[in-house]
């Protein structure tokens, strides 16, 4: 999935504009954008680097049973996504949209506890 990052990300992003639309309020790049969602190009940016992390997050989990992520990366997304505004009840949405969005990239592969 890693080598169709920028499009799975995108699609993702997609999906969590369509389960909460509010959530583009979040994004500053978004708000006075004229240019649609699907071919925003700093979307597309932070959609792809936002998937690759998660790809290999999972890689690292999967060799060594767990993730590692520098402290100071941690706290600079902690803090940039708490002043954008970003609540803990976003992030179960988000999950859903990444559970759903490898579902049906990978549906011969897929099962709630791979």
């Amino acid at each position: 999935m890693k080598k169709n990052a920028g499009e799975l990300g995108l699609k993702l992003f997609l999906k969590i504009f369509e389960i909460v639309s509010s959530a583009k309020k979040l994004f500053s790049f978004l708000k006075d954008s004229k240019v649609s969602l699907e071919k925003n190009p700093k979307l597309k940016s932070h959609a792809m680097t936002f998937f690759v992390q998660a790809c290999e997050s999972v890689v690292q989990h999967r060799k060594g049973g767990k993730v590692t992520v520098r402290d100071s990366t941690l706290k600079k997304l902690g803090v940039d996504h708490y002043k954008s505004g970003v609540l803990d009840k976003r992030y179960e949405v988000i999950k859903f949209a990444l559970l759903e969005t490898i579902k049906e990239v990978v549906p011969k592969m897929w099962s709630p506890t791979s």
